[in-house]
């Protein structure tokens, strides 16, 4: 029970803070209308990208079939995934689901309140210009899928003692 509710605070937490700094950038400092601001280039800049699609704007199709599809697909695999990670208890698993489930609900609000994922850091370094935005969101998507890929499964210290 107390894996269900650090899980739930978790996604919670990072459902938050992505959806107050989405709206700071993309409202307040008018990102969508000014599409670039540089903060600290060429390593941190802040570029308006609207993600129809999934992943790097695979699949980035506009229809409405599609947009309302992703969006039931984030909320049944946050589901699936809370149910799992709730079961397999732990510290780590209810961590990293949280994390995914945060993430994975604050782009499927994205699409539901812009009709796509507001995407807008850009970060390059070295020469490297890189063409890709992305959020708060995606950050916490990628380290909760991390997590629970390289997290010790719960009670695997006690099986190898």
């Amino acid at each position: 029970m107390r894996a269900a509710r650090n899980m739930s605070l978790i996604a919670l937490a990072i459902l938050i803070a992505d959806q107050a700094v989405k709206w700071w950038v993309v409202e307040r400092l008018s990102l969508k209308t000014l599409s670039a601001i540089d903060v600290l280039p060429p390593f941190l800049n802040l570029r308006m990208a609207w993600n129809y699609g999934i992943n790097f704007g695979l699949f980035g199709g506009t229809s409405d079939a599609q947009r309302w599809a992703l969006v039931a697909l984030a909320v049944g695999i946050s589901a699936v995934l809370a149910i799992w990670a709730a079961r397999a208890g732990g510290r780590w698993i209810p961590t990293g689901a949280g994390l995914v489930i945060g993430g994975a609900l604050g782009n499927a609000w994205d699409r539901v309140v812009y009709g796509a994922v507001a995407d807008f850091l850009n970060m390059s370094c070295c020469g490297i210009a890189n063409p890709f935005s992305f959020n708060i969101a995606d950050i916490s998507i990628f380290a909760g899928a991390a997590l629970l890929i390289f997290a010790p499964s719960p009670g695997a210290a006690q099986k190898g003692a």
